[in-house]
């Protein structure tokens, strides 16, 4: 009891003689906790965005005439040659008229004077899960445009390879962010405890004549990046969640962000950031005592 009341005492001594050497660590590993986990907040929700969408997505063939019941069975045999699919519905043309009608609603009067086989006739395909990949959907796509009497696929192409070049965009972000958060946490912490101990070397030196352990010289250094990695990665998270409750109250109902769920980080996943900051934060100080604690 009486080693860990010297450490901690220890600890705030050296707290007090770098104190600003302590806070600027402090604010960097906020900072860079703070960007990776906007990032990688924003690049979890644009998944599950990703997952959200796909539930919905069809390919739309739609074929120059109303195929007759053996051509039907035809198309479908041809269809699953490709891969297996969840659903394939055909719609006629009058099928496709009365659909439309409902989407218009209100103003469906506009198709008053229209016939109802002035749409053509479609296919609605229902990808499996296992194929919702863009390369997927593509080479899907080419197929069924090759279909007898074919006269084009629609499936939303230009909005899909938007999203999926964003997502890419946003992994690439969330590596370069982790990055500097790995980097400029070692190494601040790693400046910050070489201050402190070249302050005290003739002190640490002479406890080590006294018969002071390698244990009682080095935890409180130890201690220092543990407080620096939790207090900043908890900053760090609580600065991001507030920023994340004043979007999402800000913003409610507008636009975007009220077609979509977008959740905070489960705890599992705050526990992780905040080990993972103690984790580089005790590596900074540990590579710093080798190097610099003669002892």
């Amino acid at each position: 009891m009486s080693f860990w009341f010297t450490v901690i005492r220890q600890v705030g001594r050296n707290l007090r003689q770098t104190w600003m050497s302590q806070f600027m660590t402090l604010l960097t590993v906020s900072l860079s906790v703070l960007i990776f986990s906007l990032f990688y907040l924003i690049y979890v929700n644009m998944l599950t965005v990703s997952d959200q969408l796909s539930d919905d997505l069809r390919l739309i063939v739609y074929l120059e005439e109303e195929p007759v019941p053996e051509m039907q069975e035809q198309l479908r045999k041809k269809i699953l040659a490709f891969d297996d699919v969840e659903n394939i519905t055909f719609i006629s043309s009058e099928e496709a008229f009365e659909k439309f009608s409902e989407q218009l609603g209100s103003d469906r009067d506009v198709l008053e004077d229209m016939p109802k086989d002035f749409l053509p006739p479609s296919i609605e395909v229902t990808p499996l899960k296992t194929l919702r990949s863009l390369n997927q959907i593509q080479l899907f796509s080419g197929y069924l445009a090759k279909l007898p009497g074919t006269l084009k696929v629609q499936y939303g192409k230009d909005w899909m390879e938007r999203f999926y070049h964003f997502t890419r965009l946003l992994s690439i972000v969330v590596l370069l962010s982790g990055s500097l958060l790995i980097l400029t946490t070692i190494f601040m912490v790693a400046y910050t405890i070489r201050l402190t101990i070249m302050g005290r070397q003739d002190e640490l030196e002479l406890l080590k004549l006294v018969g002071a352990t390698n244990n009682y010289i080095r935890t409180p250094f130890l201690l220092e990046g543990f407080l620096q990695g939790a207090l900043g990665s908890t900053v760090g998270l609580a600065s991001l969640f507030l920023l994340f409750q004043w979007i999402t109250t800000r913003f409610t109902g507008q636009g975007f962000l009220n077609l979509v769920d977008f959740r905070f980080f489960p705890p599992a996943t705050v526990a992780a950031i905040i080990g993972v900051s103690i984790l580089l934060c005790a590596v900074g100080s540990h590579s710093s005592m080798r190097k610099y604690l003669r002892i």
